[in-house]
C-alpha cells in the first residue's frame, strides 16, 4: 500500500476539535468510528515508517565515521520531510470525514 504524498500534504497538522455526532453518524456507533480510524492511522504509521526506512536504508553504512553521518544534507533533508507530515491520527480522521475509508463490520 502506498501513500500519496499529496493527499498527507492536504491534511492539516494543527489539532481542532471535531464535531462528535459527525463522527458518531458515520457507522452509527462514536466508539467503531474511533476504531476504524485508529486502525487506518495504524496502518498510514506503517507505511511511513516503512517508505522512511527503505529511503535512509540509501545513506546506510557500516563504515562511515562520526563526521560522515552527521553531514549528510540529502539523509536530514528526507528525515525534515518525514517530519512535516501531520500525525498519522489526524490524516486518518481526515480520511474517515472525507469518506475515503472503506470498513465493515465482521
Amino acid at each position: 500500500m502506498s501513500i500519496n504524498k499529496k493527499a498527507l500534504a492536504s491534511v492539516n497538522p494543527l489539532i481542532e476539535t471535531r464535531d462528535v455526532t459527525a463522527l458518531k453518524n458515520q457507522t452509527g456507533n462514536l466508539y467503531e468510528s474511533i476504531v476504524v480510524m485508529s486502525r487506518r492511522a495504524s496502518q498510514i504509521s506503517l507505511v511511513v515508517k516503512e517508505e522512511l526506512h527503505k529511503k535512509l536504508e540509501e545513506f546506510s553504512s557500516h563504515t562511515d565515521n562520526l563526521e560522515e553521518i552527521h553531514e549528510n544534507k540529502e539523509q536530514i533533508e528526507i528525515s525534515r520531510m518525514y517530519e512535516r507530515l501531520a500525525n498519522p491520527a489526524l490524516q486518518a480522521l481526515t480520511e474517515f470525514q472525507d469518506d475515503r475509508i472503506y470498513y465493515r463490520k465482521k
